[in-house]
């Protein structure tokens, strides 16, 4: 108590200048001070806006992210209307290869946000919650060490000045003990300034590591992306594919090599149709071709002759 009320007391005294206040890190460490809070600034930025990006949860291992991945409920939805359909149509094949393709997806960014974490997020965290903190917590130790020695120090002169003036009678047991509190709080001083320059080297020497992380962040991604690409390479030839040669394509704007090879006729549909219906119906109609046919009409054969109906 009596120790704290001396600390008091002498900043107190500092403050409005009553006494003198010693700086005992040199002007590297203190510009080594200034820069871990820029540093704890740009990693606890860095780290919050980076795990907002993330959309798994946080925390789980990659199956568990996979299921919260938004890919993967784009995938149950495909396959949810592969189910709807229940058919060997075109469109139900593709949304089963597109599914398929979204969940793979979704794999690789739960591997890539579980790689983020353990590689980018965990070790920024330490930075901005352990090391750093633990400096600083250090730092304000070393403070409340030199306030004590600031104090024993202020005491002792003051001690010493009332003696020699001849104030109060000479007490050399005192005087003594006060020099002896004085050495003592130097010597605590000194340790913890020696610790805390050390850990502030240290830091320094680290920042290498830290800057170690935000490449593994691009690497990380790079890695992703170069996966994502494979899977989509891979099952796009599929798809399309399976879209060529569906022999069920609109014969209106498709060549017409394309639609006999595809159809594997020798006459276009539309033409044989219109042939055929000359012969059985139209030779007995009159003035047929004076007329022509009412747009919804031709629309609707148009669209049936499209689909093969």
């Amino acid at each position: 108590m009596k120790k704290q009320f001396n600390r008091m007391r002498q900043l107190a005294n500092q403050t409005v200048g009553r006494a003198e206040k010693t700086e005992v890190l040199s002007e590297d460490l203190l510009q080594i001070e200034k820069r871990l809070d820029a540093v704890r600034w740009v990693c606890h930025n860095s780290t919050k806006k980076l795990a907002s990006c993330l959309q798994g949860q946080s925390g789980t291992d990659v199956e568990k992210r996979h299921k919260k991945i938004p890919l993967t409920i784009l995938s149950s939805c495909f396959q949810e209307g592969c189910v709807a359909l229940n058919d060997e149509s075109l469109l139900n094949k593709v949304l089963d290869m597109c599914s398929d393709a979204e969940s793979k997806l979704a794999m690789e960014l739960s591997q890539l946000e579980v790689q983020m974490e353990r590689d980018v997020l965990d070790p920024l965290n330490q930075v901005v919650e352990v090391e750093i903190p633990n400096i600083q917590k250090q730092r304000r130790q070393l403070a409340k060490l030199v306030l004590d020695w600031d104090s024993a120090k202020t005491r002792c002169n003051q001690a010493i000045k009332s003696s020699s003036l001849g104030n109060f009678p000479a007490q050399p047991g005192k005087i003594e003990a006060l020099r002896e509190e004085m050495d003592e709080a130097g010597v605590k001083v000194d340790l913890c300034k020696d610790q805390l320059a050390a850990d502030m080297y240290n830091f320094v020497s680290k920042e290498g590591d830290y800057a170690r992380h935000f490449i593994a962040l691009l690497e990380a991604q790079a890695d992703y992306h170069r996966k994502s690409l494979q899977v989509l390479e891979t099952i796009l030839p599929a798809i399309r594919s399976q879209q060529e040669s569906w022999s069920e394509k609109p014969a209106y704007g498709t060549p017409l090599e394309e639609h006999l090879k595809c159809s594997n006729r020798e006459i276009a549909l539309p033409i044989e149709a219109c042939v055929m219906m000359l012969l059985q119906n139209g030779m007995k109609e009159e003035g047929l071709f004076r007329i022509a046919a009412g747009a919804s009409r031709l629309k609707k054969l148009k669209a049936a002759l499209d689909c093969s109906e």
